[in-house]
């Protein structure tokens, strides 16, 4: 097993590119995870003694937490006081090396500290700020706090999912705030290619509420087209058909012939050309207006063999499919196995947990070496490196200014502020 270490810096379009991430538990942290898997250093200010709160969230791999691991590879870790002279002058040295700053505070939180946008845009003109927050930093809920069930709930998708006669739904990942996490990536990126036209830095305010709006597909427009509040479809799309699940001999199936030419390619592949030619079904349309009718007519034929034999045969259609994958199987897909999707982190200790990989591919630039551990640093890890280099750089800071750890966390018990 390789040796814990160091990850060096890989070569990616960000490349040179510091972020100081003040952030934590997901939307924040997969941000961030984002911009470090494309090259930037990533450089996370943690809260004394505890740090990041998912590094108390199971499971635990030799009492480090896999989740923490996930989402913080590749970054470096400084744990610091902020009501400690001695940290905020270092603080204020790094954010003058730095380029972006991500923080998913309540609006407020960082303005109390002293390192608001408004501030930093007058005194460090270059930064890219970026901000993620429930419902963002304008507005008359600009002030409540957002979590991942609050705006999925709020932002309409919970009413979209789940079956038409059972309890509205939460989507099965926390799908608030990964949606947050990738549109602030790319108002980063954005705001750092507008960067190399003017030197000037912005602000990017990201509210979850507004992410979750924004991914609605057209369900707003639906409703404003027809008058007719979308509600729960179950596994069926409410604009396409075939485009749901059928029942095989062993379970089910996902059929997605979307279009007319899918289903005549689908119809002949199950054996059933003149399902086709039938009048209830010869448009889309026609299909979802007749749903009922064509799930029933399609699994009469279905249910009689198992699903990896309809599978064969529809993909060797062209017919749009997959089976129904369990999370387990996903570790030996070989589609995944072949795009380098299934990726190995570390801790402090050698024990590695296996987790998704980075899906942006880019061919000026190698991708994530599967076999290698990402290291997610231990908390405070990288305090004294940082400090070697602001020394270096400045040539008027020392680790002897800089109180140790110990001393730090005493500092600290004087903090109202949580970082």
């Amino acid at each position: 097993m390789q040796k814990p270490q160091d990850n060096p810096l890989r070569k990616g379009p960000l490349s040179g590119i510091t972020v100081l991430d003040f952030s934590r538990v997901l939307a924040g942290p997969y941000c961030t995870m984002v911009l470090a898997d494309l090259g930037a250093r990533v450089i996370k200010v943690e809260k004394l003694g505890t740090g990041d709160d998912t590094r108390a969230f199971g499971p635990f791999v030799q009492q480090e937490s896999a989740y923490f691991m996930c989402f913080n590879r590749g970054k470096e870790s400084i744990a610091l006081d902020l009501k400690s002279p001695r940290d905020r002058e270092l603080l204020e040295k790094m954010l003058s090396q730095a380029d972006v700053l991500v923080e998913n505070f309540r609006p407020g939180v960082m303005d109390r500290l002293g390192y608001g946008a408004e501030r930093l845009a007058r005194t460090h003109p270059h930064l890219v700020y970026a901000s993620i927050s429930g419902f963002g930093h304008t507005g008359p809920y600009s002030d409540l706090p957002g979590y991942d069930m609050v705006v999925q709930a709020m932002g309409g998708i919970m009413s979209l999912t789940g079956w038409p006669d059972a309890a509205p739904a939460r989507v099965g990942t926390s799908f608030g705030d990964l949606s947050a996490a990738l549109f602030a990536a790319v108002g980063i990126v954005s705001s750092l290619y507008k960067r190399t036209h003017d030197a000037q830095g912005m602000r990017v305010d990201i509210g979850m509420l507004d992410c979750q709006a924004a991914l609605m597909e057209t369900a707003l427009a639906r409703f404003d087209v027809e008058g007719i509040v979308p509600t729960r479809t179950g596994d069926s799309h409410p604009s396409l058909a075939p485009f749901e699940t059928f029942a095989a001999k062993d379970g089910r199936f996902v059929i997605a012939a979307g279009n007319d030419q899918l289903f005549m390619l689908m119809a002949d592949a199950l054996g059933t050309p003149m399902l086709a030619l039938d009048a209830r079904f010869l448009s889309n349309d026609l299909r979802c207006r007749n749903r009922p009718e064509m799930v029933a007519a399609i699994e009469a034929v279905t249910s009689t063999q198992l699903s990896a034999h309809w599978i064969d045969r529809l993909n060797e259609a062209g017919v749009p499919c997959a089976p129904i994958n369990t999370i387990d199987e996903l570790f030996d897909h070989p589609q995944l196995l072949a795009r380098n999707m299934i990726v190995q982190v570390q801790g402090t200790s050698p024990q590695v947990v296996r987790t998704a990989g980075n899906p942006i591919k880019l061919s000026a630039f190698a991708d994530i070496e599967a076999g290698t551990p990402l290291r997610a640093p231990g908390l405070d890890e990288h305090r004294e490196k940082i400090l070697a280099e602001l020394m270096s750089a400045t040539g008027d800071y020392s680790p002897a200014k800089s109180p140790s750890t110990a001393a730090a966390r005493v500092l600290h018990t004087a903090s109202n502020e949580v970082l």
